[in-house]
């Protein structure tokens, strides 16, 4: 993901790009970099680099508010935030708070409780997982609900969805919202625990639009999911239902300028082109594994 943003950056006219990484692990080929060490407080290396920069693009996780953290800070130092703005990330980061909002909003979404808030004579299956993880992290199916002794803090309780997993991408520019890629999200259950086995970018057609209408009725629930966003999704008997919004750029990123034909980065304002209207939706499938 790090690197595919790196490129289309890059890629762009008049764009420099600075970078931090982990020094454990191997450099970015392109642009520059900055090495962060385990033990030592990365916080005012990155604080400089906002300072220095016009524009931030955060990619965090939203995991113990560090998305909110990041992005505030590169808000106060001056940089234009490429992205959600911080009262979306702050929904977006708690399950519970994203399926209210969206209820509230008319978006069929999966319901979420506190452990000890489920309805009486809810059937199962259900899915636990922490209020503010990202991806599958600690997430696990029950056939029946679980008691709060049963769970960590933090955690919620949200009705199983029966369906296909799969997820969009969307990007929110000047008050509109597009579907750029409806994907197949990978997902297997191992002893009761959920993993990401990776997914097909653009695997999916939306040709009755259904699926654009829902990107917009998120955008339209959380209206400051600016830029590219994820949205979680079980395609059900019923109809598409929203599991979550993932307020980032997801994996999906990786194979999207491939599954488009186009530079996503260039969609985004503020490097959007004045020419662009409407985004393509793509239409070419690509594989992503981790």
């Amino acid at each position: 993901m790090r690197d595919a943003l790196a490129r289309d950056l890059l890629d762009l006219a008049g764009v420099t790009l600075s970078m931090t990484h982990d020094d454990r692990l191997p450099p970015p080929s392109i642009g520059d970099s900055a090495p962060v060490t385990k033990g030592v407080d990365p916080w005012p290396l990155w604080r400089r680099l906002a300072s220095e920069a016009d524009a931030a693009w955060v990619v965090a996780p939203e995991t113990g508010g560090l998305l909110e953290r990041l992005v505030g800070l590169c808000a106060s130092a001056g940089a234009t935030i490429v992205g959600p703005d911080l009262a979306a990330i702050r929904i977006a980061a708690s399950k519970r708070a994203t399926a209210e909002r969206l209820a509230t909003h008319g978006v069929a979404v999966a319901p979420v409780w506190r452990p000890d808030g489920v309805p009486p004579g809810e059937a199962g299956p259900f899915v636990s997982k922490p209020d503010d993880g990202a991806g599958c992290d600690a997430t696990r199916l029950w056939t029946r609900a679980p008691s709060p002794v049963d769970l960590s803090d933090g955690s919620v309780i949200q009705r199983y969805v029966p369906g296909e997993a799969a997820s969009l991408t969307v990007l929110r520019r000047d008050g509109t919202t597009f579907l750029l890629a409806a994907n197949r999200q990978r997902i297997a259950v191992h002893d009761g625990a959920f993993q990401f086995d990776g997914l097909d970018v653009a695997a999916f057609e939306d040709p009755d639009g259904r699926l654009a209408a829902l990107a917009r009725e998120v955008g339209c629930a959380l209206p400051g999911l600016d830029g590219l966003f994820g949205v979680d999704i079980v395609l059900g008997e019923a109809g598409p239902v929203v599991i979550e919004v993932n307020p980032r750029l997801t994996t999906a990123y990786a194979g999207l300028r491939e599954a488009l034909g186009v530079n996503p980065a260039a969609l985004v304002a503020p490097f959007a082109a004045a020419d662009v209207v409407t985004p393509p939706l793509a239409s070419r499938t690509v594989e992503v594994r981790p």
